[in-house]
Order: C-alpha cells, then sequence, then structure tokens
C-alpha cells in the first residue's frame, strides 16, 4: 500500500532540494515533518507541502482507508530536474547576458510499514 505525490515546476535548483530531500528519505512520515519544519532552507517548503499531499493520498484511498497515519514512512524522494527558464541580464556596454533559471520535479512516495499480524 503506497501512494505518490509530485510537484512539478518548482522554481528551484534540484541540487538545493536534494541535500533536503536526503534528509528525509526513508524517515517515518512524523519524524520527516519534524525535520522539515526545522530546517533552515528554502527548498523544506514545497518539499513539505508534497509530503503532506502524498500523506493524504494514501489516507484519501478506498484501498488503504483503514492505514494509521502513524505506520506511514517514504519509501522513496527524489528530485529530477525540470525545465531551464531562459532570461537575460544586461551587462557592460549595451550588451546582454544569458541566465538560466531552474526548476524541479518533487516526487515523494509514503507507504505503510508491514505489520506481523499482516
Amino acid at each position: 500500500m503506497e501512494a505518490r505525490a509530485v510537484a512539478k515546476y518548482v522554481r528551484m535548483s534540484p541540487r538545493k532540494a536534494r541535500q533536503v530531500i536526503d534528509l528525509v528519505r526513508g524517515e517515518s512520515v512524523g519524524r520527516a515533518l519534524n525535520i522539515l519544519h526545522f530546517t533552515r532552507k528554502a527548498a523544506c517548503l514545497p518539499i513539505e507541502k508534497t509530503l503532506r499531499s502524498a500523506v493524504a493520498n494514501i489516507l484519501n484511498n478506498e484501498e488503504t482507508s483503514k492505514v494509521d497515519p502513524e505506520e506511514l514512512f517514504v519509501k522513496e524522494a527524489f528530485v529530477d530536474m525540470g525545465f531551464s527558464f531562459r532570461r537575460f541580464r544586461a551587462a557592460s556596454m549595451g550588451r546582454s547576458m544569458s541566465m538560466k533559471r531552474p526548476t524541479c520535479h518533487i516526487t515523494i512516495v509514503v507507504a505503510a510499514k508491514k505489520t506481523a499480524a499482516n
């Protein structure tokens, strides 16, 4: 029993988002939310929002509606590169220099732990 949530086109560098998502991979959902709440990185906000969406997806699913939220853990969490916005910035002598503003896709898969009774 698992559910996933994907946040696409997040206006953030994938490298910066991967630094945060490595902290929560494999953790229980409660501990992962606690880590994200107290980490001082800008990537924590979209990752926390995606994690809460994955938890809501598994709790609202008809097949897994009897899952205890305390037994959920982050099974998979990864960040992929999205497309880059191309922008221009003024340079000296009337020229323009191109810049890239990267985006990323955040994917989180949440699953329930197997109990000995099952």
